[in-house]
Parts: structure tokens; C-alpha cells; sequence
């Protein structure tokens, strides 16, 4: 069984971290460095970093922190926002990133995923997809737009049909991102992260609306037996789950969510 993966998403705006509920009401959260080394020192998989300002300082002063924790950590860094080009992505990797995620650039250009892939392998390349529902398909199913500019545009994409798309052009790994849950601790949107897993072949990271410990094991739960329709039984199957303001407000720890989460069933490093 593969291990799941616990990553601290950072949101910077212009050198500090900062959290907001479904992408608004914005508060600061701290230090990036700070946080960097905290999280590494407790066993964090990973570490997300997302510029979410919309200047060129503030992309700038983003890879000033990812040259710090670089030089400081060893786990995988992510660095997304403001990746609008091959040339943004060499920045960021020569940085000290060892992926990068592209949104709405990949909205506006998706041949710029395979521009990233043939340059850097798939594997550098996240597709990060920010994700709304916007009502029910034909059979009563729930359909998701993908969101671009911060979740303010609606595409009218197909959230699902465009993490396919993505895949087939070179993303290899899914931030998926749940507008509706984001920022609200009222759990991940588990028929969302179970859906796309079903249409890619590719590792989809969970994200938005982590707010207790249980919600954090279920999005990670691999399924027990077969899901009947219409069940609301808790489990994701996620590859990893993202995890920011209940770190970064002190509600718990790297640790406690590897503990808590092992002893419900799910596969996590140590």
C-alpha cells in the first residue's frame, strides 16, 4: 500500500502567509521561513507554496522564501502562482522548487503543460484545479466548473474533464482544490476527490476544508468494500491532503494528523 502524504500549504502575499474562507477574507498567518522549518522538523511530506499576490514583487519575494527553506529543508517543494511560462517554471526549479503548479495559465494556454512536461518530466508538473460545484448533470450527478483567477472566473469547464485533458497534455499530479470547502473545517469534498480519482491515472492531492483531525484521515481512507450509490460513507482515497490553517493557527500538528490518521486505517510516512 502506498504511503499517504501530509503537505502544509503556504499562501504568500507578498512575504507572508496568509488565510482566507472560500478565497476571501484574507488574514495573516506568518512567516513562511518560520513555518517552512517547522513543518519540516515535525515530518511533513511535502511543502506547497502558492503566491496568491498579484505582482511581480510579490512572485519575486516568494522565490526569495523558497531559496531559504530550500537551502534549509529536504522534502519536495512546490511553488505555484505567477507560472506563466517555461521560463517562470526554470525560476522557480532553479530556486529550489521540485514542481511547480500552474492554474490559470493552463486554463488560458493548456499547451503550456506540455511545454512544462517536455522540459522538466511530467513529474514536475501539478495542474492545480480550483474546483465549484455548479449544479447536477442529466442524471442528478454533481458537476464542478473549474474556477480561474483565484476562483473568481467561472471557465464553464468540466473539472473533471479538464483534469483528463491535463493529464493527456503532461500534468502529472492534481492540486485539487474545493472552492466550496475551502477554508471552512467543514471537511473535504469527498465525492469530488473520489470522482476525480476515477477519471485520472495520476496522484490527486486533496484540498480545502480540513477542520478536524477525522476529516483529514477520511479524504485519506482507502474505500472498505464497495460503495454502494448514494452512500455517504467517509473515506477519499486521496494521494495526500493539504493541510493549512490548522497548522498555521496551532489547532494541531504534523504529528498528531500522521497518528490520528494511522490509527483509522491509512498508510502514512513516518
Amino acid at each position: 500500500m502506498q504511503a499517504k502524504r501530509i503537505i502544509p500549504c503556504l499562501d504568500v502575499d507578498d512575504g507572508r502567509v496568509v488565510k482566507g474562507i472560500k478565497f476571501k477574507g484574507i488574514q495573516d498567518a506568518g512567516n513562511p521561513v518560520e513555518l517552512a522549518r517547522r513543518y519540516n522538523d515535525e515530518g511533513a511530506d511535502e511543502l506547497t507554496f502558492l503566491d496568491i499576490g498579484a505582482s511581480y514583487k510579490s512572485r519575486a519575494t516568494l522565490l526569495d522564501v523558497v531559496r531559504i527553506v530550500a537551502v534549509e529543508v529536504f522534502i519536495p517543494l512546490c511553488v505555484g502562482g505567477g507560472i506563466r511560462r517555461v521560463e517562470d517554471m526554470r525560476e522557480a526549479m532553479n530556486a529550489g522548487a521540485d514542481k511547480v503548479s500552474v492554474c490559470t495559465s493552463a486554463l488560458q494556454n493548456p499547451g503550456l503543460l506540455r511545454e512544462m512536461a517536455r522540459a522538466y518530466g511530467s513529474q514536475c508538473v501539478v495542474l492545480s484545479i480550483d474546483a465549484k460545484r455548479s449544479g447536477d448533470d442529466a442524471e442528478g450527478k454533481p458537476v464542478w466548473h473549474a474556477f480561474s483567477h483565484g476562483g473568481r472566473t467561472d471557465t464553464g469547464l468540466d473539472a473533471i474533464q479538464w483534469a483528463i485533458q491535463a493529464v493527456e497534455l503532461g500534468a502529472g499530479e492534481i492540486l485539487l482544490n474545493s472552492i466550496d470547502a475551502d477554508g471552512t473545517g467543514t471537511g473535504y469534498d469527498l465525492e469530488l476527490t473520489r470522482r476525480m480519482l476515477e477519471a485520472v491515472p495520476v496522484p490527486v492531492i486533496a484540498s480545502g476544508g480540513a477542520g478536524n483531525l477525522d476529516q483529514i484521515a477520511n479524504v485519506l481512507l482507502p474505500p472498505r468494500g464497495t460503495l454502494e450509490p448514494g452512500s455517504d460513507e467517509l473515506w477519499g482515497n486521496a494521494d495526500a491532503a493539504l493541510v493549512a490553517s490548522m497548522l498555521h493557527f496551532g489547532k494541531t500538528t504534523i504529528p498528531e494528523i500522521k497518528k490520528y490518521a494511522e490509527s483509522k486505517g491509512v498508510c502514512v510516512r513516518w
